[in-house]
């Protein structure tokens, strides 16, 4: 019981953690690759973006809803008293608008 190793062991230790280092150090020079590097930076960038658009359109989604909410009826139909006030009032600025639009071109 002797932990004395052959010269073919020992041998073939070294061509095994040779091979292991080589496969280690080709993972290590593809991740330190500028084209490497360059996309993770593309692609974490991207989803960053995908992420912040999402949440953009789950936000205005939902305010959308709400203003939906409050003019229209569970079943479809207009709330009119919310309606007409809000017409009345657009119209009103539209009309300003365009009085005092003519008055600067006069």
């Amino acid at each position: 019981m002797s932990d004395a190793r052959s010269p073919a062991q020992i041998e073939a230790d070294i061509i095994t953690r040779r091979e292991q280092l080589a496969v280690v150090l080709d993972e290590i020079g593809v991740r330190v690759h500028p084209k490497t590097i360059i996309g993770d930076a593309k692609a974490k960038a991207a989803e960053a973006v995908d992420r912040t658009a999402g949440r953009a359109f789950v936000a205005v989604n939902r305010t959308v809803s709400d203003v939906r909410a409050r003019f229209v009826t569970e079943d479809g139909a207009p709330r009119l008293e919310r309606v007409i006030p809000v017409a009345l009032v657009a119209v009103g600025v539209v009309g300003l608008l365009t009085v005092s639009a003519r008055r600067r071109r006069k």
